[in-house]
């Protein structure tokens, strides 16, 4: 496991608002929003004829919540080819899913104020179970048409060999 240096100038926890999202190797063009990233463990009560009348506790199977992605409608056609792998209608019978290669590891990216990458998350073997391809339309609205899918994943793993970055000082000349 990595060492841990303390970044002795940086005070505030980072904020949410920039991070870039990858996967097949490169990124995923106009991503805005990204679903929490969650583990629960379920508890496994148990109790010995003898123990008291309480109950000792232990963990059992962990569970991951899928991880929604949101972005602007644009010709991209990522998601859309992504969630036409579990069904695509127009597909013919027999061939409506391609589960060869539907599952993908996805690697989010968060940034400091600065630009640089400080975390970074491998979530493994997603694939879509949920797209929206267009949001509700309203002709008296004035709003962004955001698009959605939701991915199942198998966990979520954090590159503990991205090391806190020093973060630049501008000064003025």
């Amino acid at each position: 496991m990595a060492e841990f240096t303390v970044n002795a100038s940086r005070f505030d926890p980072y904020k949410n608002f920039k991070f870039r999202v990858k996967w097949d190797g490169r990124y995923v063009a106009g991503v805005s929003k990204v679903g929490a990233l969650k583990r629960t463990t379920e508890v496994v009560k148990h109790r010995h004829g003898g123990d008291p009348s309480t109950s000792r506790k232990s963990p059992g199977r962990s569970e991951y919540e899928a991880i929604t992605l949101e972005r602007g409608v644009t010709h991209d056609v990522d998601f859309e080819q992504w969630a036409n792998k579990v069904w695509n209608w127009g597909a013919g019978l027999g061939a409506e899913t391609s589960l060869a290669d539907f599952r993908k590891d996805v690697i989010i990216e968060v940034y400091n104020e600065a630009g640089q990458v400080v975390l970074t998350y491998t979530v493994f073997r997603c694939w879509v179970s949920e797209y929206q391809a267009l949001p509700d339309l309203d002709a008296n609205a004035n709003a962004v048409a955001i698009q959605t899918i939701k991915l199942e994943n198998e966990g979520w793993e954090r590159d503990y060999a991205v090391a806190e970055p020093a973060e630049p000082s501008f000064v003025e000349p």
